[in-house]
């Protein structure tokens, strides 16, 4: 039989297909542009799995397509964009899946927020706004300054504005003005501390967290991703109180089985919500989870896609593997890259270096302010998660993508 996956995150596949076969079906990828997965395709045996071009924005399309499938057994979605369209078809087809409903909240920012405010579970809510500056006013009284504005459907540190002072808001909001948005544009509260992220696994109602993740931003004005490392080791109360926040979050967002990639605030106060995300994490947070847990963490994916309860939400977690971390390596400047230097050097640093490509030389940078000017990510092993990331950012600093202005 087979379990589809209506598009996916770049890195993972492997592991899927892996856990595919030991449920004893095969894994099928459905995907407008395989070129997403090339280091993953590139380094897979080619009957791992099958991959079938088709226009997943096209519902109609991949509806024929997802039909044309030998034995449909399930479905599933490791992504923002598709999450929608994956849980209506999983529906239609009477396949186990989340409830479209409350994945269409999930999928919405502003709703999310407003929900939990009014559930006591975020001390603040969030203003819709009208992108331009003449609304800096209305976010002023609202919300306050500093304020953060956002795409309440954005994905990948896209369309994200942090806004210090008035002068600061107003061009966050003229420069929102000019970009397509995903969703619609609306301002909650800044929240000061360090950004974690709860990894979570939930069935039938109940949340075990898997572990936290530890991530680091850039300094304004990109404010991308830059780095993460799991599993973080907070002293033993602060875990809790994670773990019982968390749980409650998901249960008043709906989130009530899969996996979930809770961005959040360690503030003064205690944990606040970034956004909730209804998959695992993405870059190299699966292949962290993996190898840190000493299990295929996707097994229980595929568990989930057959309407079983995942053996992950019992099981013990191997606490004594190796920590890891990785940091994204962007490219300085958009243009054509050429390739890197400094990869032949990894092998010297401690920690078993590797590095996962995300871009091969050829490709055209259009955007290096967010996600999609990432070239590659260097990932690294240590005995705690602090040890690792200082392992893999000195490794990465080695890492210098070559940028032409064309192809030549």
């Amino acid at each position: 039989m087979t379990i589809a996956a209506l598009e996916s995150l770049s890195f993972g596949l492997g592991h899927m297909a892996a856990a595919a076969a030991q449920a004893g079906h095969e894994l099928c990828l459905l995907t407008a542009d395989r070129s997403v997965y090339r280091h993953e395709l590139d380094t897979l045996p080619g009957d791992a799995l099958t991959v079938i071009d088709v226009d997943t924005f096209d519902q109609t399309a991949t509806r024929r397509a997802l039909a044309a499938l030998p034995d449909l057994a399930g479905l599933l979605n490791t992504t923002d964009t598709w999450s929608v369209p994956a849980a209506d078809l999983a529906a239609e087809f009477g396949l186990p899946g989340p409830d479209p409903d409350s994945v269409r909240l999930l999928r919405d920012k502003y709703r999310v927020r407003e929900l939990l405010h009014r559930r006591g579970l975020s001390r603040s809510g969030a203003l819709r706004v009208v992108p331009g500056p003449d609304s800096a006013e209305d976010v002023r009284r609202a919300v306050g300054l500093p304020a953060v504005l956002k795409d309440s459907a954005g994905t990948s540190s896209r369309n994200v504005w942090i806004a210090h002072d008035e002068e600061a808001l107003r061009h966050a909001l003229d420069e929102a003005n000019r970009q397509q948005l995903m969703g619609q544009l609306f301002a909650e509260a800044f929240l000061a501390g360090p950004l974690y992220s709860a990894e979570t696994l939930s069935w039938d109602g109940a949340t075990r967290l898997l572990g936290i993740l530890s991530r680091q931003t850039s300094r304004q004005p990109a404010v991308r991703e830059e780095a993460a490392a799991f599993p973080v080791a907070l002293p033993p109360a602060d875990a809790g109180a994670v773990e019982q926040w968390v749980g409650d979050v998901l249960h008043a967002a709906g989130h009530h089985s899969g996996f979930a990639h809770v961005e959040f605030i360690l503030t003064a106060k205690g944990p606040e919500l970034v956004e909730i995300n209804r998959r695992i994490g993405g870059a190299l947070v699966g292949e962290a989870m993996c190898r840190s847990l000493g299990t295929n963490v996707y097994t229980a994916m595929m568990e989930e896609a057959l309407g079983r309860r995942p053996h992950l939400m019992d099981a013990p977690l191997d606490r004594g593997g190796p920590a890891h971390a990785f940091v994204l390596v962007y490219a300085d400047r958009p243009g054509v890259l050429k390739g890197w230097h400094g990869l032949d050097e990894l092998a010297a640093f401690p920690g078993n270096v590797r590095w996962y490509p995300t871009r091969a030389p050829g490709d055209v940078l259009q955007q290096v302010g967010d996600q999609r000017g990432c070239t590659g990510i260097v990932l690294a092993e240590a005995a705690t998660a602090e040890l690792a990331q200082h392992r893999a950012w000195s490794a990465a600093t080695r890492v210098c993508p070559v940028v032409a202005d064309d192809g030549r």
